[in-house]
C-alpha cells in the first residue's frame, strides 16, 4: 500500500515538473524573482523605498508612480533590467542583471512591475 501511494506520488510530481508551471505560479516566481533581485531597492510594492534605497543617490524609480510609466515599453523596461541603468542613460547603480536572470525571468518582472502602477 505505501509502495503504491509513493509511486503514485513520484508519478504526480514528474507529470506536473513535465506539464510546466501554471499561471499563478508563474505569477508566484515573478514575485519571487522581483523580491530577490529589486526589492531591496525598489520596495516590496515598487515604490522606490526598499532597504537599500536610503543609500542611493539617485533613489530607485518609483513603479506606483504614473509620471514613471511615461514614456516607457516593455522594451525600455527589458532593456534596463539586462542591460542596467545605464544603458538608458540612467543611473549606473542600477544593476544589469542579463547574465543572472533569463528572459522569461525578466518578461516576468516586467509584467509584476505593471501591477504596481497607482497603488
Amino acid at each position: 500500500m505505501l509502495r503504491s501511494i509513493l509511486f503514485g506520488s513520484c508519478i504526480l510530481f514528474l507529470a506536473s515538473s513535465a506539464l510546466g508551471p501554471s499561471e499563478s505560479l508563474a505569477a508566484g516566481d515573478a514575485a519571487a524573482t522581483y523580491k530577490t533581485y529589486c526589492s531591496s531597492c525598489h520596495g516590496e510594492t515598487g515604490k522606490g523605498d526598499g532597504a537599500a534605497s536610503a543609500a542611493l543617490d539617485p533613489k530607485p524609480a518609483n513603479f506606483a508612480d504614473a509620471a514613471f510609466w511615461k514614456g516607457k515599453d516593455d522594451a525600455y523596461l527589458t532593456k534596463v533590467i539586462k542591460e542596467g541603468g545605464t544603458a538608458v542613460g540612467k543611473s549606473p547603480l542600477m544593476a544589469a542583471w542579463g547574465a543572472v536572470l533569463k528572459d522569461d525571468q525578466i518578461a516576468g518582472i516586467v509584467a509584476l512591475m505593471k501591477t504596481f502602477k497607482g497603488k
